[in-house]
């Protein structure tokens, strides 16, 4: 029974995690070199993640926060290889399971010197993975979910475009905390609120049920 929740309960330590190490993060931001503590609006979550602060001090919460990157890679590993095992299609299954799991392979070195690059990798693997879920969610008759994988797409792709471009920067550090409640829903809805029948031909269903 409890297997079934492991990904629920990876989310609540990832988070936990996190925002110990946002508590325990000296201070400075982009915006603030001098400022102090962790602001939600104004910091990006990366800054978690080096030896000093923006301000210099040494930042303590680092460990708390590559733990928080470890967990959130391998929670979203387990949701990839859970939601591959319902979708009909062998080959599209191995695509969702292998390309996230990859992407949250390259995502735990985000929180290296490789930072960018690390991004831009990890957000290419991870787009092919989501795109094939949501091709699979538009084939269902979950009609909500098609329009929260649409959403979150925009999200994801709008994010993307503010980091490269560096249009409305001031606003990203707020954005890519957004993105991620906005991941966190997605993950469990699509964990919880679907099954192996959401995804098969409805002739196929009704096919079944006659025999």
């Amino acid at each position: 029974m409890i297997k079934k929740h492991f990904i629920l309960i990876g989310t609540a330590i990832t988070l936990l995690l996190m925002t110990t190490a946002a508590m325990f993060y000296p201070g400075g931001s982009m915006f603030d070199k001098h400022s102090v503590g962790y602001s939600w609006r104004h910091n990006y979550v990366s800054n978690l993640f080096g030896e000093d602060a923006i301000n210099g001090m040494p930042n303590p919460g680092r460990y708390w926060a590559l733990c928080s990157m470890i967990f959130l890679s391998a929670t979203c590993s387990l949701f990839f290889i859970e939601f591959s095992r319902k979708i009909p299609d062998a080959r599209a299954a191995k695509i969702i399971r292998y390309s996230g799991i990859t992407s949250m392979v390259f995502a735990v070195f985000i929180a290296t010197p490789l930072h960018d690059l690390m991004i831009s990798i990890s957000s290419s693997i991870f787009l092919l993975s989501t795109f094939y879920i949501t091709v699979f969610i538009f084939k269902s008759r979950l009609h909500l979910f098609k329009w929260l994988a649409v959403l979150y797409l925009a999200g994801f792709y709008g994010t993307l475009y503010i980091y490269n471009s560096g249009d409305v920067l001031e606003y990203l550090a707020v954005i890519q905390k957004a993105l991620f409640a906005m991941t966190v829903v997605v993950v469990l809805a699509l964990h919880y609120g679907t099954k192996a029948t959401d995804f098969v031909p409805k002739k196929d269903v009704t096919h079944a049920t006659d025999n």
